[in-house]
């Protein structure tokens, strides 16, 4: 079936059904942003492949909402399926529910399929649609009576991680969870988010592409925790293992109804950002359910020191590949036998070659000349440009060891850098120095951080439209809350040993694209009569490109930090290097 062909089957099911619209999250029950096959239902619908957006089906209109990151993208990967891009006015915001509520009459029917749909998510369909006298049903998948060939659930077996490399046992983290459901006064709690069991039971898996996850629920009471799993996806070691620190093992499609069966003296935490409707609709509605966040994912935010530690020395393996691959680049790019699909998959191979490398961290963007302006761009057949000796190259790319997880922007140039290039490069590059030089008082938010970041970058009347960053997980998501750093006023203050990604840029559709991005750690670093106060250490560690630099356009404490860095960078590196390659770095980070 054509995409077109899949919107007409859809709408005749909506026809038949009494449906006027149908909406189709970009999520699978556990709320992920990075999906399984069998949960990966926009792209198979729209032929969208971005990690963000919302389907909205009516007889007379098909659209896609989504945000800046995928304007450009969107209509490309959209042409010809029979849905148009809708802007999103403010990222994640459930616009495409008011318009909904303004498009159909009252007595209608919107539908949706409950395992798609987050709590928050259908909480502001409900209260937004409800008033207008529009019929909601979230029970509703459609396409699964039209998918035939629709990938099964992944099947891979799932292993456990030792304390040696987690830092906390998988008892002690369960304590810890349960002394928050204490403190909150729930008696019970099920953790539907992959990365959040994963850092509770210290097991990872490969059912997601990328993310080092497992599928699975975990409920956890003082007395009791369940592990809901399919079985064959854990060997008899494992299995054991987990039993022995006391929890429980039941089939993985059983949770609704162990759920269904709850009393009525429970109080049962569910986070509504990450349950999906199916699920909490399971609990019976004489069971009390506090709404709040999985107390595991700011628990897991917050790195202990064995994560730290692990995660600086995959940091230094991280470099050794990224110093190999731009010095392979550099050399070769003007054979003309480079292309963006070409040296995304020798980066990944340069990546493999590091003790306890398991995957990359998410699909490497290498973006050439205006595709660097597509902040989520992924090459494909019909898009690969070949690499030329000019021109900016930007390459978003990172790993998944064993030891962590990594995360990085470079911008290099191929030669023929022209004046307006280096402008932007400086201007982004100021804004990563500021971000990361940040000193803030305790309780600092993450928008505050994002406003530093941009302050020289606003005052050339210059922007970018994604967040300045992100929590990073260790060997888990490469996306981690519960902190963030955009403009939004998340009321989540930045505690020492969150991992997070300072990263602005300024894109120029049809042009160019910069984007300079490292990881850091937040700090404490002094007390006084002032108050408590924090700074970040920043542990990438690969080179910044100094030829795109415009220096009048930086200060000297711009200058200095650069210098510092580029050194620390060679020093960190040297002695992993060939002496060819060793030469090579200790050229390109020499200070300006």
């Amino acid at each position: 079936m054509t995409h077109l062909e899949k919107l007409t089957a859809i709408r005749s099911l909506m026809k038949d059904k009494g449906i006027d619209g149908y909406i189709i999250p970009s999520s699978d029950p556990h709320i992920s942003e990075y999906l399984p096959d069998h949960y990966k239902c926009i792209a198979w619908t729209s032929g969208f492949r971005g990690s963000a957006g919302t389907l909205v089906i009516t007889q007379d209109f098909a659209g896609l909402w989504t945000d800046s990151r995928y304007f450009v993208q969107g209509p490309a990967q959209l042409k010809g399926s029979g849905f148009e891009l809708v802007k999103l006015k403010v990222q994640h915001a459930p616009e495409f529910v008011t318009w909904l509520g303004e498009k159909l009459s009252a007595g209608s029917t919107v539908a949706y399929d409950g395992n798609l749909a987050s709590l928050a998510v259908a909480s502001a369909v409900k209260s937004i649609l409800e008033p207008l006298n529009i019929k909601i049903d979230g029970h509703v998948d459609l396409l699964d009576l039209i998918w035939k060939d629709r990938p099964a659930l992944p099947t891979e077996l799932a292993y456990t991680l030792p304390i040696s490399i987690t830092g906390q046992s998988t008892p002690d983290k369960i304590a810890a969870v349960r002394k928050v459901l204490k403190q909150k006064r729930a008696t019970s709690h099920l953790i539907s988010s992959l990365d959040d069991l994963a850092w509770v039971l210290n097991i990872r898996g490969t059912d997601v592409k990328c993310n080092p996850v497992t599928l699975g629920f975990v409920f956890i009471s003082q007395d009791k925790a369940i592990l809901f799993i399919d079985s064959q996806k854990l060997d008899k070691g494992t299995a054991e293992e987990l039993q022995g620190y006391g929890i429980l093992i039941k089939p993985y499609e059983e949770v609704r109804n162990y759920l269904k069966s709850l009393s009525a003296s429970e109080t049962i935490l569910l986070d509504p950002k990450r349950t999906c409707f199916a699920t909490y609709d399971s609990v019976p509605s004489n069971v009390k359910i506090l709404e709040d966040m999985n107390p595991s994912t700011m628990l897991k935010a917050i790195k202990n020191e064995v994560e730290l530690s692990h995660e600086r020395q995959a940091m230094v393996n991280d470099g050794v590949a990224l110093t190999k691959f731009f010095k392979w680049i550099e050399e070769n790019v003007a054979s003309g036998q480079l292309s963006e699909m070409s040296i995304a998959d020798h980066l990944r191979d340069l990546r493999a070659e590091q003790p306890g490398f398991k995957d990359i961290s998410f699909d490497t963007i290498a973006g050439y000349k205006d595709h660097g302006a597509l902040p989520h761009y992924k090459a494909e057949e019909d898009s690969n440009y070949s690499l030329e000796a000019k021109g900016l190259l930007l390459v978003d790319s990172g790993g998944q060891y064993e030891t962590g997880t990594t995360d990085i922007t470079r911008v290099i140039s191929l030669g023929d850098t022209t004046q307006e290039e280096k402008e932007d490069y400086t201007i982004v590059l100021k804004g990563t120095i500021e971000g990361s030089m940040a000193i803030f008082t305790k309780g600092t938010r993450g928008y505050q951080i994002d406003a530093i970041t941009r302050r020289p970058i606003w005052a050339t009347m210059r922007n970018y439209g994604h967040g300045t960053g992100h929590g990073v997980g260790f060997f888990l998501n490469v996306h981690e809350g519960p902190h963030t750093f955009n403009g939004a006023a998340v009321d989540i203050a930045i505690e020492p040993g969150m991992v997070s990604s300072i990263e602005p840029g300024l894109y120029r559709e049809g042009k160019h694209g910069i984007r300079i991005e490292n990881l850091v750690v937040s700090k404490d670093i002094a007390s006084n009569q002032f108050g408590d106060f924090m700074d970040f250490e920043t542990i990438t560690i690969c080179y910044i490109d100094t030829h795109l630099v415009e220096k009048t356009l930086l200060d000297q404490v711009h200058i200095d930090w650069l210098n510092n860095y580029n050194q620390w960078v060679y020093e960190s590196l040297e002695a992993k290097l060939s002496a060819d390659e060793a030469a090579w770095l200790k050229e390109k980070t020499k200070a300006i």
